[in-house]
């Protein structure tokens, strides 16, 4: 891989797939599938901040801290968990530039579009650099976290998938530019092309050229990398032991490294991109003309993007055992000023950049932005985006000690917005208690992209709420089932009351 993503790399050390989105970065809250009304702490933020509002759980614990949480996974509606988990290898390998490369030929190449053909993809991560809150029954509760969240989905219509896959050598093109030393030869594109000549293939072009809207009719990828600054606050507003109602409100402070949103339908193509200089893309003559255009890099990946998100929920607690809430998180935007770029729908009549070197879908990004490629861009100064902003409704019935079960509905504001879910997704579960010291978790969600996933889990709790470790699958069926469509884990490690 030409470049380093920082966030994934760090994740990706401890060799874990995942999957995550709808409940955010809690572990606890990844093996039963649901949120809105479990959810304590810092864990909270982005969820439900009104639940800040009971306290911890624990007698004499006021103060939660944790650091080291995450998840990271991939999630398909059409690949298996075979295919996911070569994804995943490669994703690893290209991080760390070390062991096998699993580079695929040209025939490997035509395979894989043929396999990545309508599949719909989502990769995401998050990671918590650190949380902190303070509850009590007076005050409320207040919370804090610094969260980092990678994001990707793709779904390519079969036109897009052959030229991403094996770029000039697709089928697309009917002619195949060759160069051998100081001799160009133009040859018909076919299956019979010895190795040697296809070495020194330059370029592929097309007599009779189709529109980029027409050749990515049915694809759309929505790609977003963030970091979130978040703080929110939760507390009781009335009430007694039969009825009570908790209210709260959360902010973040959004860096994002980059962004990539295109949508092609029967409605036309909708694009645009602003992508941190550490992705090392070559965009050719173009940058010189585009006044957002910025090139320092460093360590860190430089932000291209700036933003808010605010979140607003309520929630009513009846007879002390059962909970219903009803959150909007995100609602706000990202104002994009370095390396903004938007598309010009032109003919596509020829493509001089390579296919995928391996199964890693999100190099895609090369086939589109850099010189050679499919788009044909144009520069501008800046683009404002909506957050990918959510609604979500839950409830919960605690039985004591025992058991708590709950179900959760979590739907989009805007589906097309990048790093947003596609469609509401649905889940029922919880967690049962057989002592003190362990809550054992499951559940099972659809809706979105998924099909059918049962997440599980376990979370120690030692030392009467001190201190907390555990990990969980977003679906179990992945460990046993070859054709399952995602391969799932979430684990902390660092939580701490006092």
């Amino acid at each position: 891989m030409k470049r380093l993503y920082s966030f994934v790399a760090l994740i990706s050390f401890f060799s874990f797939n995942s999957y995550s989105q709808t409940q955010g970065i809690a572990y606890t809250a990844v093996g039963k599938g649901v949120a809105t009304t479990f959810l304590t702490d810092y864990h909270c933020l982005g969820v439900n901040t009104s639940c800040l509002g009971f306290g911890t759980g624990y007698e004499g614990k006021r103060f939660t801290t944790g650091m080291t949480e995450f998840s990271l996974g991939i999630y398909s509606d059409a690949l298996n968990k075979e295919k996911l988990s070569k994804l995943y290898k490669t994703i690893r390998t290209d991080v760390f530039g070390s062991g096998s490369t699993d580079n695929i030929d040209w025939q490997a190449q035509a395979d894989a579009a043929g396999d990545y053909l309508d599949a719909g993809i989502m990769i995401d991560a998050q990671y918590n650099w650190l949380g902190f809150s303070f509850q009590s029954e007076r005050f409320g509760g207040v919370a804090f976290n610094v969260q980092e969240h990678y994001n990707w989905y793709s779904k390519l219509s079969k036109e897009t998938t052959d030229l991403v896959f094996r770029g000039k050598f697709s089928d697309y093109f009917d002619e195949l530019t060759v160069v051998f030393g100081s001799d160009t030869t133009i040859i018909p594109n076919g299956d019979n092309i010895s190795a040697d000549t296809l070495n020194a293939v330059v370029a592929g072009t097309i007599g009779v050229p189709l529109s980029l809207s027409d050749i990515t009719n049915g694809s759309e990828i929505h790609f977003a990398w963030n970091r979130y600054y978040n703080l929110g606050y939760g507390r009781k507003l009335f009430g007694d032991s039969t009825f009570s109602i908790y209210a709260g409100i959360g902010g973040r402070f959004i860096q994002s490294t980059a962004m990539f949103n295109m949508t092609s339908d029967e409605d036309g193509l909708r694009f645009y991109s602003s992508v941190s200089p550490s992705f090392n893309i070559d965009y050719g003559a173009i940058a010189n003309t585009n006044p957002s255009n910025y090139t320092k890099s460093g360590g860190i990946p430089a932000s291209v993007g700036n933003g808010y998100g605010l979140d607003f929920s309520v929630t009513a607690q009846i007879a002390k055992f059962f909970k219903i809430g009803l959150a909007v998180n995100n609602v706000g935007s990202v104002t994009y000023k370095r390396n903004v770029y938007r598309v010009k729908d032109s003919l596509v009549g020829s493509m001089r950049l390579d296919g995928l070197a391996n199964y890693n879908i999100t190099n895609s990004l090369d086939q589109f932005l850099e010189e050679g490629g499919l788009l044909t861009l144009e520069g501008q100064e800046s683009i404002k985006i909506n957050n990918a902003a959510n609604i979500r409704l839950g409830c919960s019935i605690d039985f004591g000690r025992i058991a708590t079960i709950g179900i959760d509905v979590v739907a989009p504001f805007n589906r097309e917005n990048p790093g947003g879910i596609n469609n509401a997704v649905y889940s029922i579960g919880g967690e049962v208690r057989p002592a003190k010291w362990i809550q054992i978790s499951a559940g099972y969600y659809g809706g979105g992209i998924y099909k059918h996933n049962i997440p599980v889990g376990v979370n120690f709790v030692l030392g009467k709420g001190t201190y907390e470790v555990g990990i969980a699958s977003r679906d179990a069926l992945s460990f046993f089932l070859k054709d399952a469509n995602s391969v799932s884990t979430a684990f902390g490690v660092a939580r701490f009351r006092f």
